[in-house]
Order: structure tokens, then C-alpha cells, then sequence
């Protein structure tokens, strides 16, 4: 947790003291009240709730908070009540956002989400309990064996990401509870030949899963499985001299590649959504690494270059024992028989994967602060300009793209970095 690790008492007679020794630095504070004394017969002594806050510079929000009131001022005022300030100095605004609310969920544990403003990012979700599943927009993620894909910038970009990623495929958007019936009239997707029409039995449970899963293993490789099916395809039209085939199909790879440009970086499979976030720290040569792995972050590391110069292992290695604890472990019977165990159980997994797509592709568990820790790595990607980098796992965590960018950040101002699009 980013704690509150500085303090001072505040006293009125020494408040010009006070004031300088509050650094004028971006960060959060903490007003802590003095106890009052109620009642008559018994007094009993109280303390008011404290004051939170996050600030572009801290010594002037105090000097605003605890200075002398102005005559007839309506501004508020806390220098009669105020016993000390706690905060912390940050580096990035994002750390700032987290250590704000990690501050507000101790102190105030059933408003803290008020206080942030935090809302639940858009989602895709494909719904696997239901029979003949579809894809729509939402904002609860619970782990009810459904498959879930964003975060995204807002729910209109979630809804046209959507609309035009589902014109791929033949999947029903209807609402409605499918009871095939051939007596049913159907829809205009299914007159535009863009729905396999279960409603009406127009395919059997079989077919209609065959297309789901092809929507799903898409947005699983973001686009990468579909592109590559469609340049296989026309590659072979093309060695078939089936010309007019071929360029059909590449008319579609066009068609899918434009749409896939509109898919955000960070969207990803909920459970694969694993990335490291790089910001400069308040302290001097020292950068923050915030890891985030199936969406929920993880505790910082911060990286002191000052520091690392006179240890014996190098930054990978401290990445590596922070992102992958375990890595070099030798290659010791003990380990072997793990990984031959790890390897029988995903081939024994295999087969009842590729019968059961909610085995396959269903979320079953989402922790309480899922929510909470999607709303804030939304907040920050899709914010402009963005400081910091970012960094995604792919199969592997890429340690020397992370030293690169920790020297471009410890170089110079921090300019807005991302991971390329794997369709770039």
C-alpha cells in the first residue's frame, strides 16, 4: 500500500513554521481533527472524520486549508480543528490516483468510491450460460463462467467497437429467449444472411457453436486468429489459380483489418490482461513499476537507479524476481516433475476445452476490487496526454523494451509511450 509515510503536528502559533516545512509538491494529505468534547453530565471526547485530498502542490493546499480565514469568506477553513498532517509526495498523477485510493478505502471505507468517482468500465461480455450465447456491452464483471473483453474508453466506443466487430460474424444480437420456432418471422439480421437464426431454427446447436467460438478465439488474440485464417485462405485461392475467390478474400482481410483498428490496446481477455505500467517516482532516479496481472495491480516496485549501481543483480534480474518470483530455480527433479505435471493436465484440460467453450473461455472467479482496479487503469490509458509507458505481456514480459523505456523516462519529461497494436 502507498501509505501516507510523512507527518507534522500542527499548532496556530507556529503555522508560518508549519507551512515551510510542507513540501510544494504534487501529492495527497491527510488532515487529522483535534477531539471535542460533548455532553454534560459525562463528557465524552470525539474527533471529527479527517480530510482527504489530492493536490497539485501540498504546502498550497494547506496554506488554503489552515492559513488565517479571510473576514466573510465562505471558503472552508480547518485551522481551528486541525491537530496534523499526514501525506505522501508522488511522482505521476497515477500513482497519485492509486495511493488516493487506497487512502480513501482505509479511511472511509463505504464512500471511498464517491470520493474517486469511480465507475465501472466498459466491458465486452459473451454471455456462456445461455444456450445460444451473444455479445453485448456491460459494466459488471462477476465470475459466472462468462467471457470478458476491455476495458474500454466509454461505452459508446465499447458499443461501435461491437457493432461493427460482430458484422464479421453471424452470432444473434437479439434479446429475445431462443425457442426455435420455425413459425418464428425473424429479423432483419437474419434477412441480411448476418445471423445463423437460431430464433427459427435456421442452424442446429452445433453450427451456432462453432460460430461463438470463432468469435470468441478472435477477441481472445485480439484479431491475430482471423486475420491469419483469411491470408491462409486467399494464400491457398491464390496457389489454386482461384482468382476471383482470392480477391474476395482479400477484400474481407481489408474489411477485418479496418475494423481491428478500432480495437483499443488495452483490450484485452480479462484473465490476460497482464502489463506493467512504468512512471517516474517522486524520488530522484527512481522509477515505479506498477504490474498488473488479470487486471488487478499489484504492489509497486520501484526501481532506485542510485541504488542499483553498487548491487550484484542487475535491474532484469530484480524485474524478473518481482514479475516471475521463482525464475531461477534450478533445474532440479522437484521442478522437472512440476513441469511434466503442469503439461498432463493442460493435455487432459485440452479435450474438455475444445468441447465445452465455458470450460474454455468462462471467467469463474472476479474479485471484489476487479472493478475498482479496472476503473483506475482506465482512467489513466485513456486520459490526454498520458504520462508514463506501458507495457503489455505477451507469452513472455519484455524486460529489455522495460529498460529502454525506464531510460527514456529518467531522460527527459515523460511523454506518452504504448505498446504497438499486435495488427500494426
Amino acid at each position: 500500500m502507498l501509505e501516507l509515510d510523512c507527518g507534522l503536528e500542527f499548532f496556530t502559533d507556529f503555522a508560518p513554521d508549519f507551512f515551510a516545512a510542507v513540501p510544494a509538491r504534487p501529492g495527497i494529505f491527510l488532515l487529522e481533527m483535534r477531539a471535542a468534547s460533548t455532553g454534560t453530565a459525562v463528557a465524552t471526547r470525539t474527533v471529527a472524520q479527517p480530510y482527504l485530498a489530492r493536490t497539485a502542490d501540498i504546502r498550497r493546499a494547506a496554506e488554503r486549508l489552515l492559513g488565517a480565514p479571510e473576514a466573510a469568506s465562505k471558503q472552508l477553513n480547518l485551522r481551528d480543528v486541525t491537530a496534523r498532517i499526514r501525506y505522501r509526495v508522488t511522482g505521476s498523477k497515477f500513482e497519485q490516483n492509486l495511493a488516493f485510493y487506497q487512502n480513501a478505502r482505509t479511511y472511509f471505507p463505504r464512500r471511498y468510491r464517491e470520493l474517486m468517482r469511480l465507475r465501472p468500465p466498459a466491458m465486452l461480455k459473451v454471455n456462456l450460460r445461455n444456450a445460444y450465447p451473444r455479445c453485448y456491452v456491460t459494466r459488471r464483471i462477476r465470475g459466472d463462467e462468462g467471457f470478458y473483453f476491455g476495458p474500454f474508453g466509454s461505452r459508446r466506443s465499447a458499443e461501435d467497437f461491437s457493432e461493427s466487430f460482430l458484422d464479421l460474424f453471424k452470432t444473434r444480437r437479439c434479446q429475445i429467449k431462443i425457442r426455435r420456432d420455425p413459425d418464428y418471422p425473424g429479423c432483419m439480421y437474419s434477412e441480411m444472411k448476418m445471423c445463423l437464426a437460431p430464433c427459427f431454427a435456421g442452424c442446429t446447436q452445433e453450427e451456432y457453436d462453432v460460430e461463438i467460438g470463432r468469435v470468441l478465439e478472435s477477441l481472445e488474440t485480439t484479431g491475430t486468429a482471423l486475420t491469419e485464417q483469411l491470408a491462409q485462405e486467399r494464400a491457398a485461392a491464390s496457389d489454386e489459380l482461384d482468382f476471383e475467390r482470392a480477391a474476395a478474400l482479400h477484400k474481407r482481410l481489408d474489411k477485418v483489418t479496418a475494423v481491428l483498428r478500432g480495437m483499443p490496446d488495452l483490450a484485452r481477455r480479462i484473465e490476460e490482461l497482464d502489463l506493467a505500467i512504468l512512471q517516474r517516482s517522486a524520488e530522484p532516479q527512481t522509477i515505479a513499476v506498477f504490474p498488473v496481472r488479470g487486471g488487478m495491480l499489484e504492489e509497486p516496485l520501484f526501481l532506485r537507479f542510485a541504488e542499483i549501481s553498487s548491487e550484484p543483480r542487475s535491474v532484469e534480474a530484480i524485474l524478473k524476481d518481482a514479475l516471475e518470483p521463482g525464475w531461477n530455480d534450478d533445474g532440479s527433479e522437484t521442478a522437472a516433475s512440476g513441469r511434466r505435471r503442469k503439461r498432463d493436465d493442460e493435455e487432459s484440460q485440452l479435450v474438455v476445452r475444445e468441447r465445452n467453450l465455458r470450460a474454455r473461455y468462462g471467467l469463474r472467479v472476479a474479485l471484489p476490487d476487479l472493478h475498482d482496479y479496472l476503473a483506475l487503469l482506465t482512467r489513466w490509458f485513456y486520459s490526454k496526454p498520458r504520462e508514463g509507458e506501458i507495457l503489455f505481456r505477451d507469452k513472455v514480459w519484455p524486460y529489455r523494451r522495460m529498460l529502454r523505456a525506464c531510460s527514456r523516462l529518467l531522460a527527459g519529461p515523460q511523454q506518452t509511450q504504448s505498446a504497438p497494436h499486435p495488427q500494426q
